[in-house]
């Protein structure tokens, strides 16, 4: 659960910078939260949660 809110933080900061410095359009924004929006509904997720969760463990376990 940390590691998700984590990266909620992360990747909701990161899309904000893009925005700001125009580095992504309205639209383009639009498009890409959709598509996470709907991928997390899908079958899709477990497994991609746990991938990101097990690259995290393996960094912490790596420093």
């Amino acid at each position: 659960m940390i590691v998700t809110l984590s990266a909620v933080a992360f990747f909701g900061a990161l899309t904000f910078l893009l925005f700001r410095n125009r580095e992504v359009g309205f639209l383009s924004a639009l498009v890409l939260f959709l598509f996470g929006f709907f991928t997390a509904t899908t079958g899709a997720a477990g497994p991609i949660r746990s991938m990101f969760e097990a690259l995290v463990n393996a960094l912490n376990h790596a420093a």
